[in-house]
């Protein structure tokens, strides 16, 4: 798979799953593909708690 990240077409293998029961104090997702480390990039929820 070569230079798939530099062209955002790499697999999405990093998920968050979220309940039924808290998918109503879901406020945001967001993918960071500017962090680098690995070929994956972080992932991140924010909810109210």
């Amino acid at each position: 798979m070569n230079k798939v990240r530099e062209r955002n077409i790499g697999w999405r293998i990093d998920y968050f799953i979220v309940s039924e029961r808290m998918a109503d104090k879901l406020i945001d997702s967001q993918i960071h593909c500017d962090v680098m480390g690995s070929d994956h990039c972080p992932v991140m929820i924010t909810i109210n708690g």
